[in-house]
């Protein structure tokens, strides 16, 4: 079977890929090991949840998934308060202060996978979905790629996208350098009903032991996200749930009152991945087969989905060029990537090493640099650009 692209992963960001470019005439085939998980018929909440940036909400809405949401389900953040290590040092974000309604939404990934993929499910002669299949083999010829399945299906391609996560197997078949550490963190996450309202606002606490952030979901609810060593992530996910209520009130220095918790917590490791290359003949990487950051900023998925849109407007602005796997062209997406990507993955590794630190000279410094940030608009507000897109 022959296609002009093969895209391997069909999480949020491969899938948009796919639903961007399923009407550019190209010829594309999407691989996927694991059928989405239909949405519950409960009220239950994921545990999993993300910051969709403005520009990430715009992009999904021009593909026909953010409209597919379920509106009740999606909350606004108008503001952001973070808050130091001293109890005193804070900085605030308000998107009233630079002119526009949102600085993001917080949405269910269960949400954003079945509305991206009941796109994909509308009829189109150009798009073919593999799932459940797995890729076994995949070689580089000069003109093509060649991809083999497990039930032993055999498809060709001038041009391979990995989209297939942080522990990208497509990468490790292109044998692409990486450089990676451990934080020796787990993000735990949980889901809360609070006692006041958030009024919208996502909290974030940069603490000696870890990252505690609280994301604003519709009525009173919260999404918890607390970045903190192995060890204390262990006692975290092990406490009864009315003691873990009573421990995350506390480091939230009782911003919201009381807590009711509403999803088990559950507990992911935290990893730097810097990929060498994003590009090489007939193959593409993108999200998190791209780079891996940490979650304090909360944007990991926007910046896979930039990528997306990059190589999405790259292909399809390809003119005259027929051979979508064409190098030359591939390097386009590279060199409009790279910047965005290696100035958040400093930026992101910088503030963990910085706050995840008991030197008393920093403690001071890290501190007194929110305060004196907070107090020059100008430094604010390109912060808040830079997330916005």
């Amino acid at each position: 079977m022959k296609f002009d692209m093969i895209v391997i992963g069909g999480g949020l960001v491969g899938a948009s890929l796919v639903a961007a470019l399923k009407d550019s005439g190209l010829k594309i085939a999407l691989i996927e090991p694991h059928e989405p998980m239909p949405l519950p018929r409960d009220e239950s909440w994921d545990s999993r949840v993300y910051a969709i940036s403005p520009g990430s909400a715009a992009f999904l809405g021009e593909l026909g998934v953010w409209q597919r949401l379920e509106a009740e389900r999606v909350a606004p953040v108008y503001e952001m308060a973070v808050f130091g290590d001293d109890n005193s040092a804070h900085i605030n974000f308000s998107a009233y202060e630079i002119g526009i309604s949102e600085l993001a939404f917080i949405a269910e990934n269960r949400q954003l996978q079945t509305a991206v993929w009941e796109v994909l499910k509308s009829p189109n002669e150009n798009m073919q979905i593999f799932c459940p299949a797995k890729c076994t083999a995949i070689v580089w010829q000069e003109s093509h790629v060649d991809v083999q399945l497990a039930d032993g299906s055999q498809l060709q391609a001038a041009l391979v996208v990995g989209a297939d996560g942080v522990n990208s197997w497509v990468r490790r078949q292109a044998e692409i350098d990486v450089k990676q550490h451990a934080y020796n963190q787990i993000g735990v996450v949980a889901n809360f009903s609070a006692e006041l309202s958030h009024r919208h606002i996502a909290h974030q606490w940069f603490r000696r032991d870890g990252v505690l952030a609280l994301l604003p979901l519709p009525d009173k609810r919260v999404s918890m996200v607390w970045s903190t060593s192995e060890e204390q992530a262990e006692i975290l996910r092990n406490l009864p749930a009315e003691d873990l209520c009573r421990r995350v009130e506390a480091a939230a220095s009782h911003t919201l009152g009381a807590l009711q918790l509403i999803t088990p917590p559950v507990g992911f490791p935290l990893n730097f991945v810097h990929v060498e290359k994003l590009v090489k003949p007939r193959l593409v990487l993108i999200g998190d087969a791209a780079h891996g950051i940490h979650p304090l900023a909360g944007q990991g998925v926007n910046l896979g989905l930039r990528d997306t849109r990059e190589l999405a407007a790259v292909l399809g602005a390809r003119g005259l060029q027929t051979d979508c796997g064409d190098f030359m062209l591939l390097r386009r997406y590279e060199l409009a990537r790279k910047e965005d990507i290696l100035a958040l993955e400093l930026v992101t590794d910088s503030l963990q090493k910085l706050f995840n630190n008991s030197n008393p000279t920093l403690a001071r410094l890290r501190n007194l640099g929110l305060e004196i940030t907070n107090h020059l608009p100008l430094i604010k507000n390109q912060l808040m650009q830079n997330a916005l897109n």
